[in-house]
């Protein structure tokens, strides 16, 4: 037999061995391939045992990657991520600690209503459920479940299309909310046949169905908006999440009925607008006789609907998707139990032209009000104290952004939270991202990471310096990924304020106090990007121009008056205070 006859056939033999070896696939492959075949193409982690791989093959079948320096941080950016695309953000990290840390992240992401799942690896099942002090041993799914919306452990390779299909339809369906997906190394890693993993994938199909609201509800809501004479509408961020920005806008606009913005919602209507009673706020809730919520809560962040602060004889309509939500606080007269798009759609379909008209006298003390306190905000901002304040700052910065109204603005702090947004204006909805509902610090470089990996749009992150130390070693992530997020640190060298001193005499700073003459822009020079360091408004507003303009990470050092900002911004009356010992002065 010729030479080339035998290579012949040992071609021949070596294709027929292939087609009776079936093809194989692992769950990482399956993973991926779940993923991508619910529309999931980004992916926010920090790689490490046993999910590296999990990464690597991410990234190779073309789902964007962006690793973080710390899993609390990846945990925020999938959670706003998710927030602003009505998709759950992933959140990718190790087991164990790692894991951890992720959690604080989905438990804000459960208690804002923002859709997100964590996928952590983690140890042998045999080995954790006996305790035998496997490598970061952690019961991570049980550990989750107080904190999420929903926890599953996947325990069979063909077992991960479902999982996470259980997982996305929990994480956007009724009230949005994080999850958590187990997946242990020993399912990561095992094979199984091609066809047989591919056909166990699944594709899930209408994740947050329409909830119509019933029209008795309806009509039960609009009655008791007819016969009131000093309505009000308060906006929250679930109404920004529901994407109904035309429809609310109508509505609003068609009854002439008074709004306030909790904060995440501001740009739903431009903050300019006639009807917005921000300016008035102590005035309308103390006054209000029929308040209706759009997806909002009777929470800490609106005192709990309860007197003082509201009127006792308020009615109220709540709009929410979560039927439990109702009476929370106080009883709600007319609950509208659906999702918010179609609430709002049904209530305009119903709405008769002029059945709705807010009293003449109450439209008239909100415009007094309102005047009177936009005088008293204008003279404050018209200062120029030396060394710069809160006000005098953010009329800078509020001045720069005025006609840039596709920049992202992520805000945390204490006073730096609590001033800003009462001075940046928002004329856009959804672009305004903050601590939200936990008031958690540490959100920022998570939140602007997110915001411009999901849009491509510029973001300006107004940190207190307090805030920025909680996750401020991302600025490394955002210049490795060349992302457009100018960071401005309002620098007082300390929480809430940077004067206090140590009451004992002894050497030691404060427990309030951080470093004195702190030079923050100089961090982000170690990685590449931008520092400056301003001292005026002036400065700092070419400071932000240059650095929005350039498209490029910055980070904008913000000198401001040590003995600038009150203790606890606006929440000093949620912070007690010794009444024997040597507390604050």
């Amino acid at each position: 037999m010729l030479a080339t006859e035998t290579k012949s056939l040992d071609v021949l033999e070596t294709l027929n061995e292939q087609k009776k070896t079936p093809a194989l696939t692992d769950g990482f492959h399956l993973v991926v391939d779940a993923l991508k075949l619910n529309g999931i193409d980004t992916m926010f982690g920090v790689a490490g045992i046993p999910i590296t791989d999990l990464a690597r093959l991410a990234q190779t079948e073309g789902i964007k990657y962006i690793g973080f320096r710390h899993e609390q941080s990846a945990g925020n950016a999938a959670a706003i991520a998710g927030y602003l695309t009505q998709k759950p953000g992933i959140c990718l990290t190790v087991s164990a600690p790692g894991f951890l840390n992720g959690l604080v992240a989905v438990a804000n992401a459960t208690t804002n209503g923002f859709p997100m799942i964590q996928i952590s690896g983690s140890s042998d099942r045999e080995i954790v459920d006996l305790q035998q002090g496997d490598y970061e041993e952690l019961d991570q799914m049980n550990a989750a479940k107080p904190y999420t919306k929903a926890a599953f452990r996947v325990n069979k390779p063909e077992d991960i299309g479902i999982g996470l299909a259980r997982a996305i339809r929990a994480a956007v369906s009724g009230r949005p909310g994080g999850v958590y997906l187990d997946l242990p190394a020993e399912v990561l890693g095992a094979a199984l046949d091609a066809d047989a993993g591919a056909k166990s994938l699944m594709r899930v199909v209408d994740a947050a169905p329409r909830q119509i609201p019933a029209q008795e509800s309806i009509q039960r809501a609009l009655d008791l908006l007819a016969s009131a004479q000093r309505p009000l509408i308060i906006l929250g961020k679930g109404a920004a999440f529901a994407q109904a920005d035309a429809d609310i806008r109508n509505f609003i606009e068609k009854t002439g009925i008074p709004y306030l913005p909790m904060s995440m919602a501001k740009g739903l209507l431009p903050d300019n607008h006639p009807q917005s009673a921000a300016a008035a706020r102590s005035l309308v809730l103390a006054q209000a006789d029929v308040v209706m919520l759009i997806g909002a809560r009777l929470n800490w962040l609106l005192g709990h609907g309860k007197a003082p602060q509201w009127s006792a004889t308020a009615k109220f309509i709540q709009v929410d998707i979560s039927p439990t939500e109702m009476d929370s606080n106080r009883p709600v007269a007319a609950p509208i139990v659906g999702d918010i798009g179609s609430a709002v759609a049904t209530l305009l379909a119903a709405l008769k032209p002029g059945s709705i008209r807010p009293g003449a006298a109450w439209l008239k003390a909100i415009a007094e009000r309102k005047q009177h306190n936009a005088d008293s905000m204008a003279a404050r901002l018209a200062k120029n104290p030396n060394p710069m304040d809160f006000y005098s700052a953010l009329r800078a910065i509020r001045d720069v952004l005025a006609n840039k109204s596709d920049v992202y603005v992520v805000n945390e702090g204490a006073n730096t939270l609590d001033l800003g947004r009462n001075v940046i204006d928002m004329y856009e909805p959804r672009k305004r991202l903050d601590s939200g509902t936990w008031g958690v610090m540490g959100i920022g470089m998570g939140y602007a990471i997110g915001a411009a990996v999901t849009s491509g749009k510029p973001v300006v992150a107004i940190e207190g310096d307090s805030a920025f130390g909680f996750c401020g070693m991302e600025i490394e992530t955002i210049c490795r990924y060349e992302l457009p997020v100018v960071t401005v640190v309002f620098n007082n060298g300390g929480i809430y304020r940077g004067d206090d001193v140590n009451h004992s005499g002894g050497a030691d700073p404060s427990p309030t106090i951080l470093m004195k003459n702190a030079r923050y822009d100089r961090l982000i020079e170690a990685f590449g990007g931008t520092g400056h360091h301003v001292t005026d408004p002036q400065s700092l507003a070419r400071a932000l121009s240059d650095a929005l303009a350039s498209g490029k990470p910055a980070i904008i050092n913000c000198v401001i008056d040590p003995k600038a900002g009150t203790e606890s911004g606006h929440l000093q009356n949620l912070n007690p205070t010794s009444q024997i010992g040597n507390g604050r002065k």
